[in-house]
């Protein structure tokens, strides 16, 4: 007699197929034949994933911060959606590259290679269909890379996520801020970002 199946699947397996880990160098080789002109991915833990197709809430909402970062901090010290390096053991299959960085020295002295952990005073991602993704492994990434300060922008929910502390992998200090309220990043002390101002005005 067949047994009647009351659960999918109606055993123990893997869920998922056995996925192709790339690393750094593979994907450097792969750039640098033309295969993925015209593309743009980021390497996560092995993992290629696709930073094409933003939407407008996205698109906006990265125009609005950066604005309000460069005058917290100087647009000479700020730079978009640009390649960094993460811990040692995590280089070799990651090379994310956040929404947003705040560098601790003028984007013009890195002329080559990209900026490590230590170097960046403030990295900023900003999430829609991604905040999931960018609230757990992107931050267990950058935790472990010692990045002193993480914020995500929740677009639906026009609000903030502030992550510090990071601490064996994971940050200590993790706070949300909704549109009415400001922050101080931890490189700027003595001024504030009020979370609203990263967000077009509701429409009525």
């Amino acid at each position: 007699m067949p047994t009647v199946v009351t659960e999918i699947p109606y055993r123990p397996v893997p869920m998922e197929p056995p996925l192709k880990r790339w690393t750094r160098a593979e994907c450097a080789a792969i750039e640098a034949s033309g295969a993925w002109d015209q593309q743009r991915i980021e390497l996560v833990e092995g993992e290629l994933i696709s930073k094409m197709g933003k939407n407008r809430p996205h698109t906006i909402a990265l125009t609005f911060v950066r604005q309000a970062i460069e005058l917290l901090f100087g647009g000479q010290y700020v730079d978009t959606e640009t390649s960094i390096d993460v811990a040692p053991e995590d280089n070799p299959t990651s090379e994310p590259q956040p929404d947003l960085i705040v560098l601790a020295k003028p984007s013009s002295e890195y002329p080559a290679g990209n900026p490590r952990p230590a170097e960046l005073r403030l990295v900023v991602e900003i999430s829609d269909s991604t905040l999931g993704f960018d609230l757990t492994k992107k931050a267990r990434l950058y935790a472990r890379a010692g990045i002193v300060e993480y914020w995500v922008f929740d677009v639906a929910a026009r609000s903030l996520v502030v992550h510090r502390d990071p601490l064996n992998g994971s940050y200590k200090s993790v706070a949300v801020y909704n549109e009415l309220e400001s922050v101080s990043p931890l490189a700027s002390p003595g001024r504030e970002f009020r979370v609203g101002d990263a967000f077009p005005p509701p429409l009525a």
